[in-house]
């Protein structure tokens, strides 16, 4: 057995066990994964646009805080790693208000698409809230597919693990949230 599988069998145990109430089992967790939750950050921030307010540790950080009780509802590591990427999700669109809410101005909005493999674009804040707003239209599990893809850098294999359903079902899921999106950043004309 390798330590990679090792480690993946202590975070599900420990996961267990912090469901459990064992008290100290989350802090035993938090080093198995730390490496995961930074590169998840380092992504994250890369499709972030101008200058950045986080560092991938404080990301981190801010993200472990916001994801509380959440964590406790993980089945394994990978569940784990997608509820993560949702906290920093929300993590990035609060800086983001709070940045919009600081400069109260321009800002540059830059091109997105959204293709079959990862959302290809960098986002200033403004655009940031409007993806979150644009989120709050999807079905729950199209949001959870969009936010495992986007913001956790997962492929279908890994959102179908992570969500307990197939590949086919994360494929399905995404096209539909892909075209939905699509839609809501390049409505129709009227008149």
């Amino acid at each position: 057995m390798s330590g990679l599988e090792r480690d993946v069998g202590e975070v599900t145990r420990l996961l267990r066990a912090a469901r459990e109430g064992e008290s100290a089992a989350l802090d035993r967790l938090i080093p198995l994964v730390y490496e995961d939750l930074r590169r998840l950050a380092r992504w994250q921030l890369g499709q972030e646009y101008g200058e950045r307010t986080l560092s991938p540790t404080a990301l981190v950080h801010e993200s472990y805080l916001k994801l509380g009780g959440g964590a406790l509802t993980a089945n394994d590591r990978v569940h784990f790693l997608a509820i993560a990427a949702r906290a920093m999700r929300q993590v990035l669109v609060d800086h983001a208000r709070e940045r919009k809410a600081a400069k109260r101005g321009g800002g540059l909005w830059e091109c997105t698409t959204l293709t079959d493999g990862v959302w290809v674009g960098e986002f200033d804040p403004d655009r940031l809230l409007v993806l979150d707003e644009a989120l709050g239209t999807l079905e729950p599990r199209q949001r959870q597919v969009v936010e495992c893809r986007f913001f956790g850098g997962m492929d279908d294999q890994a959102i179908a693990t992570a969500l307990g359903v197939s590949q086919r079902t994360v494929h399905r899921d995404w096209l539909k949230a892909r075209a939905r999106l699509y839609r809501h950043f390049h409505p129709e004309p009227t008149g």
